[in-house]
């Protein structure tokens, strides 16, 4: 993905707790990208879901469940 291909785009940075655009802090601590400012808000929630939602798979997968 180019540097064009990116603008337009918002990240969550990690350091600042806030959604940036593409031109914000550098992308070791950011999240992204994402096409909507409430999307880059929503990143740690949408990690935090999909990480249950792997977790239940994988339980399911061991016939933990």
């Amino acid at each position: 993905m180019s540097t064009t291909d990116r603008e337009g785009t918002y990240w969550y940075c990690e350091t600042h707790d806030a959604v940036e655009p593409f031109h914000g802090c550098g992308s070791r601590n950011r999240i992204g990208p994402f096409q909507t400012e409430s999307e880059a808000a929503n990143a740690l929630k949408t990690i935090a879901d999909r990480e249950r939602r792997y977790d239940a798979e994988d339980s399911a997968w061991e016939g933990e469940n």
